[in-house]
């Protein structure tokens, strides 16, 4: 049986969500995607004091209050911030995985924060199936991102229940 996690990432955060299977499809509708929980990429949500010494980049005082420009590489320290937030999140996917027997990846995230992880993936363990979507869908509900990857295939489509169609045809 297939068993899925989806995983949604934006720059600023990733949610984790499970397509839990129904125990009575005659009278439950479903499956339904079940956010279990969230990261936040810790620089983004710092503030620019925090991050860094000087808040303006490439700026440094000489005498007679003119400046120097330079590069104080901020760029590559906003890559390596990216890097340490994807080990984050391959590290609670693996979790996640593990903990709830998943043998199917569904990672949908921006192109860049993709790239990144997909180095991680590739060491990942070869028992999963893991699909990717270059998109960014963090804002969506649970229910909207199901539909949208039901529509890609990636995820099975979500069944009414026989019981809850009658009672509304009824009424």
């Amino acid at each position: 049986m297939t068993r899925f996690l989806v995983a949604v990432v934006d720059g600023a955060k990733a949610r984790f969500l499970t397509l839990e299977p129904l125990s009575a499809p005659e009278l439950e509708s479903g499956p339904d995607l079940i956010e279990h929980c969230e990261l936040l990429n810790p620089a983004i949500e710092m503030a620019g004091q925090d991050l860094w010494a000087n808040t303006k980049t490439g700026r440094n005082r000489g005498s007679g209050s003119r400046g120097h420009s330079y590069d104080d590489h901020r760029g590559n320290h906003l890559v390596e911030f990216e890097r340490r937030f994807a080990q984050a999140i391959d590290t609670k996917m693996a979790s996640l995985l593990a903990q709830y027997d998943l043998n199917t990846l569904v990672l949908v995230a921006e192109p860049q924060i993709l790239g990144i992880l997909r180095e991680n993936l590739t060491s990942a363990n070869h028992r999963i199936q893991a699909q990717e979507v270059a998109k960014d869908l963090c804002r969506m509900t649970s229910r909207q991102l199901h539909e949208y990857l039901a529509q890609k295939g990636l995820l099975p489509p979500r069944q009414v229940a026989m019981a809850a169609s009658r009672s509304r045809s009824s009424s």
